[in-house]
């Protein structure tokens, strides 16, 4: 079993007042972690923030905080301020994020993805460490800042990546690479790229669990976050890079035309296995720990509602999280 094991965080249905129960629950059934994602619920840092005071125990990560949605000193202040929350315990997770996060919904300009995450992974080493910055970085230029409160001791810097030159980077820059939306075949294509890594290199990846023996549920699920992740030109590109050209062409071609239930219609069972883990939670839990052997460091699982967990309630929650940990 890897020495560590993630869950995302907040989760879906339970109010944010009400998570030092789950952050318990989580810590007793052996979870190590907690990682939190920023798309369109809560922020990166407010549920890590909770779980500093209230999960002692646990470590906590960003996967991810995007590069441009805050401006180089409020991320580098927010990070700051958790790691003095969570001594120790905190690694900051940053990536491009997608131009319907950064644009659509946040009214940035995605332009230079690449260039951008690299730009502020360094002017975050730099910042977190209590430099005073006075740089032009080429995609945005900082004037003598400095933090006021910077921490005893700077979190790991991990860097969000899917195809060759993202992860190469992450591997020459970064003290980690989050991963996200590949199968345990997969997570082996992608650390071909990292083999510069140094001693040490986290890998981390965010992996969709769906715990429930209903496969028709399961896929259906799992057809519309493929359908709505995988259609990201980003993510059709990782995609193409790791080989489903051929059987991901015809969501994209409908997904292209207009067409959504067409394109749902497109996927077959056999992405859907490979991407989503579904079963029990007792498979499920093994299924991840396929991630693990593969290379991942710290498996981090999204989970997926399911009828059960809807109807079962506190109990039901309970006793899934028990299954699904160590």
């Amino acid at each position: 079993m890897s020495k560590r094991w993630g869950m995302t965080v907040p989760l879906a249905g339970i109010p944010l007042a009400d998570h030092a129960a789950v952050y318990e629950t989580l810590a007793e059934a052996g979870f190590t972690d907690l990682w939190s994602s920023e798309v369109a619920g809560a922020d990166a840092f407010t549920p890590l923030a909770l779980a500093a005071a209230w999960a002692p125990r646990l470590r906590l990560g960003t996967a991810i905080a995007p590069v441009f949605t805050r401006g180089p000193g409020l991320l580098a202040m927010s990070a700051a301020a958790l790691a003095e929350a969570a001594p120790g315990r905190f690694q900051l997770g940053i990536g491009a994020s997608s131009p319907v996060v950064v644009g659509d919904w946040n009214a940035a300009d995605y332009t230079e993805p690449f260039a951008r995450s690299r730009d502020m992974l360094r002017f975050l080493r730099a910042a977190l460490a209590g430099e005073m910055i006075d740089h032009d970085y080429g995609t945005f230029a900082v004037r003598r800042f400095r933090l006021e409160r910077p921490p005893s001791d700077p979190p790991q810097i991990l860097l969000a990546a899917l195809r060759p030159g993202m992860l190469r980077l992450a591997a020459a820059e970064a003290d980690g690479v989050i991963l996200n939306w590949l199968s345990p075949t997969d997570v082996r294509t992608a650390l071909a790229e990292t083999e510069a890594a140094g001693p040490g290199f986290e890998v981390a990846a965010r992996i969709f669990v769906c715990p429930t023996d209903d496969v028709t549920y399961a896929r259906a699920i799992g057809r519309r976050l493929i359908a709505a992740y995988l259609t990201v030109p980003a993510y059709a590109a990782f995609h193409r890079w790791l080989g489903r050209e051929q059987v991901l062409n015809p969501m994209w071609q409908a997904w292209s035309a207009g067409d959504r239930r067409a394109a749902l219609a497109t996927i077959g069972d056999e992405v859907v296995d490979d991407l989503i883990v579904h079963g029990s939670p007792e498979s499920c839990r093994v299924r991840v720990q396929a991630y693990a052997e593969a290379g991942v460091t710290v498996p981090i699982m999204a989970l997926l509602t399911t009828p059960d967990l809807d109807n079962g309630g506190a109990p039901a929650l309970a006793k899934t999280l028990s299954a699904l940990g160590r």
